[in-house]
This record gives structure tokens, C-alpha cells and sequence, in this order.
């Protein structure tokens, strides 16, 4: 009888999960409400999150920017960001009640009579809306620009809460760019705010087909006595886009696709797949073993032969010609940034001792999928006729995180006819098919966490440590050993990569 954790709806109370999870009174203070991710994202999320009911009806939200506007434009902005963004149907009831606590305080980073305003108002909205004090900072801003609005938030008393309210603050990655910055952005988080006040959102970790991994594991005794170095030959992990930089030169030149999605996205992934099942899927309980996973990452000696980097070169597109990397505009032509990295890892533990884990991503590449994807041992003794197996492959079993969300078990079977013929098949289990109810967009369900104080889906310090100091050693070598490979867009990336998977006698899968 299986009685490991069921797997529970994100946005219903686990008490009682015919509830949902309502979040209490509160304002939410957003800086950077012009950027991207607050028009595409954020704002929508909120939206959305009130349309299903799940904010209290005196929500306010506060935004922070150096505009010249009243009130009124910052609801504007707001509604025709919901207008354009948002998962739900447009309600003018639902969104009447939202713009009512939504406000606007306009001031720069460096004015402390800004935040002396931003103090008053979100004051006046706890009498005029109940919101009991109860503030979260969305920091939706660059990293340079933290030091200055915490230590603004503590010296206008905003971060420091009253008896029975709280007080948190949101960041974004990248939690620094290398293991001594992210000490520094973390101490300089602490001097103002108490780590379980610190929330690093990772959007990835909000994706259910990432929180399927765990279900997945856990909840099936289908899978888990399989999941080991006894039966798994490797583990691959993709994350491939078929876009470019776009307009992000400014962000990502000198950053590289390693530390933008390997350090975080990639090995979160690969903790939550290594990981030992914890003692419950309290916050605590996941994150030791997510850092157990992390501190026991081993990097190859020969990391010449064992990393691969890249970059993309002009090329054909879904039929469209696009540019190389270099020809982007605001690119220098000497970068040696990657947009393509592949490493091998190993993880230390009894469990995956001998087992390797390839991590790989890169813009600009054939298509768009996002993978997990657990490769099997050969079975041991084949008891038919060479020709009748000769293109059978390995059996795996397939996270599919974007864009068609589901799991995919490749196994051999044998084709019908007369003679015994075995070719690989794949049985498909596909979320859109298989639930009525369509699954909340990650800013939703980690919005929500932020205001509920759920923090399960975000890493803490230690993980974001443990990252940087299995990627640093990668970027170190990288700077000291030549340019990144060029590789077509529209290909699937270096020819380096599919040579270091040669060298182990294994290849990439096709996506």
C-alpha cells in the first residue's frame, strides 16, 4: 500500500484541499513596475490570482518608480497589462475591486523622501483597506540597485514590522554572479531582513511539471525503486530556447547562458531529481535535501573534455534568416560570452555513485523543450535474434517541463505480425489531456506563497551557494582557455558537445 504524500492542487489549502489558499490582508509594494516582468508577468499574475479568488478583497498594491504619475496611471498601465497578459477572463467586477487598493508613489531610489511617502501611503491603506501592516517588497529591479532600496526600506521603518504583521522581501535572480557577489548580496539582505523573510523566486521551481517531480517520485512506488545507479545509465537535463537575446544585451553579455540558467534552473532540477525523499514536503524538510543533493555535485578533473560552450552564429529559423550573436545590436564584436553550455557532473551519493548528469542549454537552437530525462541500463540479455532488435534503444523516462507538459515512457514492444520484431514506442501522459483544471502560471502560485509565507518553491541561501561554487569553477576555466564554438542557429549546438557524449559512448537525445 503506497502512503507516501498525495499530490495536492498548489492553490488549495492542504488542510482541507476543497479550499483554496487565500491569502490574508496585505499590500504588495512593486518596484520596477515598468520593466517587462511586472507588465508580463507580474501584474497579470495578480490579476489573475484575484479572479480566482484567492486575494482578500482589501488587496492593495503599491507601485514605486520614477514617473511623474498620479494614481490613475499606474492603474492604466495595470489594466492594459491584464488586458494583454492575463490567463483569465477580463471581469470588470473583479477588476473594479483590484483597482480600488491599487496606488502609485513616484520617487527615485536615492530619496529618502520617497520612501518617507511610500511609508504614508501603504500607512493610510492599512487604516482605509485593513491591510494590518502586512507589506511584501517586490524587488522587480536590477541587482545594483538593491543595497540601496533595503537599506531605504530600513531607515523609513518600512522593513521593520509591528507585533502580530510582517514584513518580506522579493528578489529575482541571478542571486549574484559568482559565489563571492552572492555572499555580498546576501549579507547585505541580512542586514535589513531575517532570512525566512527572504524570498528568491526562481520561476522555474513555480512550473507544476517541475513540482511533478517530486509527485512523480514519491507518491508512486512505480518509479522509485528504479531510481538509482542500479538501473539509470544517465541522466539528461534540457533546457533548449529558440530565441535569441532579443532586447537583453545589456543583461547578458558578460553573464553567458551558464550562469543565466544553469546555476539556477538546471541544478534545481537536478537536486529535486537526486534528491532523497524528504521527511515531509515542509519547507525545511525539502531544501536539506536539496543542498544534501548540491554539496555532494562532483565537477570532472578534465573539464576541457567534460564542458562545452558556444555561441550562435547567423543562420535559418523556422525559414527566417536571424542574426549571429555578434551581429546583435549593443553585442561588442570581441564577446566571448556563451550562449551555449553543456557540462557533465556527478553526484557523490550511494544512490547515483557512477551515474552521470549531462546538463545542456542554449539559445537560438532547433527548438524550444524543456527535459528531464532519466536514460536506462541496456537489459542484460536480449533473447531474440540480432536483426529483430538491431535499433532498439534504451528505455527512459521523460519530464516534460515546457512547452507540451507531461511524462513520456520510451520502452520497447514488439510490432505486430508474424515475426517478432522489437522497436521502441512511447506512451505519453500529457497534463492538458489528462486535467480539467488548467494548471496556475508559476508567478501566480509564487506570488501567492510570498503572501501566504509559504516558502517550499524557494531556494535559500545555501543552494544558491552551493551552485555558484560548482559553476565557478567552470566559468574560471572557461575564461582561461580560448573563445566559445560557433554553432548555426537553428542547429542543435556545438559539434563539441555531441563529441563530449560520444567520448562516454552515450548522445543527446532528440527533442
Amino acid at each position: 500500500m503506497n502512503t507516501g504524500p498525495q499530490p495536492l492542487n498548489p492553490l488549495r489549502d492542504p488542510r482541507d484541499k476543497r479550499l483554496p489558499r487565500v491569502a490574508g490582508p496585505c499590500v504588495l509594494v512593486l518596484f520596477g513596475v515598468t520593466g517587462d516582468l511586472s507588465r508580463k508577468k507580474l501584474l497579470p499574475a495578480i490579476y489573475d490570482l484575484a479572479n480566482r479568488g484567492l486575494l482578500p478583497p482589501g488587496f492593495s498594491l503599491v507601485g514605486f518608480a520614477r514617473r511623474d504619475w498620479e494614481h490613475q496611471d499606474f492603474r492604466q498601465l495595470a489594466h492594459d497589462a491584464v488586458k494583454e497578459h492575463a490567463r483569465t477572463p477580463f471581469r470588470e467586477d473583479v477588476w473594479n475591486q483590484l483597482a480600488e487598493g491599487i496606488h502609485f508613489v513616484p520617487g527615485t531610489f536615492d530619496d529618502p523622501g520617497a520612501f518617507e511617502a511610500l511609508a504614508m501611503a501603504v500607512k493610510e491603506l492599512d487604516e482605509q483597506r485593513g491591510t494590518g501592516g502586512n507589506y511584501a517588497f517586490y524587488l522587480s529591479i536590477p541587482p545594483k540597485f538593491f543595497q540601496e532600496v533595503v537599506q531605504q526600506l530600513q531607515a523609513s521603518g518600512l522593513s521593520q514590522p509591528s507585533e502580530g504583521s510582517w514584513r518580506r522581501v522579493v528578489i529575482e535572480k541571478p542571486f549574484g554572479h559568482d559565489l563571492a557577489s552572492a555572499q555580498e548580496l546576501n549579507a547585505i539582505l541580512h542586514e535589513v531582513f531575517p532570512e525566512e523573510s527572504i524570498f528568491r523566486i526562481d520561476h522555474y521551481l513555480g512550473k507544476e511539471t517541475v513540482q511533478n517531480i517530486l509527485a512523480l517520485r514519491f507518491a508512486n512506488n512505480l518509479f522509485e525503486p528504479i531510481w538509482n545507479r542500479s538501473y539509470v545509465d544517465h541522466v539528461q537535463i534540457t533546457m533548449a530556447e529558440d530565441i535569441g537575446i532579443g532586447g537583453r544585451a545589456g543583461y547578458f553579455d558578460g553573464v553567458g547562458t551558464a550562469r543565466d540558467v544553469i546555476q539556477n534552473h538546471l541544478l534545481q532540477l537536478l537536486a529535486l531529481t537526486a534528491m532523497e525523499e524528504p521527511v515531509s514536503f515542509a519547507a525545511e524538510s525539502v531544501r536539506a535535501e536539496k543542498a544534501k543533493v548540491l554539496s555532494a555535485v562532483r565537477l570532472p578533473k578534465d573539464l576541457g573534455a567534460n564542458t562545452v560552450r558556444g555561441q550562435y552564429s547567423a543562420g535559418w529559423q523556422g525559414g527566417v534568416k536571424v542574426r549571429g550573436y555578434h551581429e546583435e545590436e549593443g553585442i561588442p564584436p570581441n564577446s566571448r560570452t556563451d550562449t551555449y553550455a553543456a557540462v557533465r557532473v556527478d553526484v557523490d551519493t550511494r544512490r547515483w555513485a557512477g551515474v552521470p548528469f549531462y546538463l545542456r542549454t542554449g539559445k537560438r537552437l532547433a527548438r524550444r523543450a524543456t527535459e528531464v530525462a532519466l536514460v536506462f541500463q541496456r537489459a542484460p540479455h536480449l533473447p531474440f535474434a540480432a536483426t529483430d532488435t538491431e535499433e532498439l534503444g534504451q528505455n527512459a523516462l521523460v519530464i516534460r517541463v515546457q512547452p507540451d507538459e507531461g511524462v513520456t515512457m520510451r520502452f520497447g514492444s514488439k510490432v505486430p505480425g508474424t515475426s517478432m520484431e522489437v522497436r521502441d514506442v512511447n506512451m505519453d501522459f500529457d497534463y492538458g489531456e489528462s486535467f480539467t483544471e488548467s494548471s496556475p502560471e508559476a508567478y501566480e502560485r509564487l506570488l501567492l506563497d510570498v503572501l501566504i509565507g509559504d516558502p517550499p518553491l524557494f531556494p535559500r541561501q545555501e543552494e544558491v551557494e552551493l551552485s555558484w561554487e560548482i559553476l565557478d569553477p567552470i566559468e574560471e576555466y572557461w575564461d582561461k582557455h580560448g573563445k566559445p564554438e560557433l554553432y548555426k542557429a537553428g542547429s542543435w549546438g556545438p559539434k563539441a558537445a555531441d563529441e563530449m557524449m560520444a567520448r562516454d559512448g552515450r548522445a543527446w537525445r532528440r527533442l
